[in-house]
């Protein structure tokens, strides 16, 4: 009851309907943000796709210049670069013995990114219906199935973040805490609208970023100006 309070006092603070440009609409997520804890500060896009057809799934990966600011939980499968991954960080190595832990219960499923050389695929693939469901196994189109496992652990760790539409048609990504400056904030929120506008599937047709809302964890959705992201992607190629 708390939070429906708050956000109905907030509401009076900003227009509802208004379509603000990255730095205002950011500041206004920041300044709206009441929980005691830092929350995360998110993006959606609605984009003009069919999420029932498999050629028009947007999915893939993005590095943020500046991070999520939360901390990445990485789980590893390799053999040969097993050390590789662990010197870059990662929270979990194994091979088959990890896959048996996982599937035993031994190990719980609370990490957020599963990275795995090609190699361990047919051992990964057997956990399909453990890891599927909580968005965990790898694959090659997010660049989470990978010959350079170090690399791509390393990436994560600073701030690369996966990214997949929903049955809507809509791409949550974090971008951020509100207690990032403002620039910082943009600067991630123009990378990862650049990447969406470049992931367009051929086979759509019309507007493809049909509307872009920001957020912080508990405040209000603050609509973002389309064409406004736009200009500022293009000045700063």
């Amino acid at each position: 009851m708390a939070i429906t309070k708050n956000i109905a006092a907030l509401q009076n603070r900003y227009d509802k309907e208004a379509l603000y440009p990255p730095d205002e609409a950011l500041q206004l997520v920041k300044s709206l943000a009441f929980a005691k804890f830092d929350e995360s500060v998110d993006i959606v896009f609605n984009l003009g796709i069919d999420a029932r057809q498999a050629d028009q799934i947007v999915r893939g990966t993005v590095s943020l210049p500046h991070g999520s600011g939360k901390e990445i939980k990485v789980a590893v499968f390799a053999n040969d670069q097993a050390k590789e991954a662990e010197e870059a960080g990662a929270d979990l190595v194994g091979g088959q013995d990890l896959a048996d832990q996982i599937a035993n219960g031994t190990v719980a499923l609370d990490w957020d990114v599963t990275i795995a050389a090609p190699d361990m695929m047919p051992v990964v693939g057997k956990l399909g219906q453990l890891l599927g469901p909580r968005g965990l196994m790898p694959n090659p189109k997010s660049g989470t199935v990978t010959t350079d496992v170090g690399k791509t652990v390393a990436e994560f760790k600073a701030g690369r973040v996966e990214y997949r539409n929903d049955r809507y048609g809509n791409v949550h990504i974090p971008i951020g805490r509100v207690s990032f400056e403002v620039d910082k904030l943009v600067d991630n929120l123009l990378s990862v609208s650049d990447e969406i506008a470049r992931s367009r599937p051929p086979t759509t047709k019309g507007i493809f970023i049909r509307k872009i809302v920001i957020s912080s964890t508990m405040g209000p959705g603050i609509k973002v100006d389309t064409h406004a992201v736009t200009d500022l992607i293009k000045a700063r190629r």
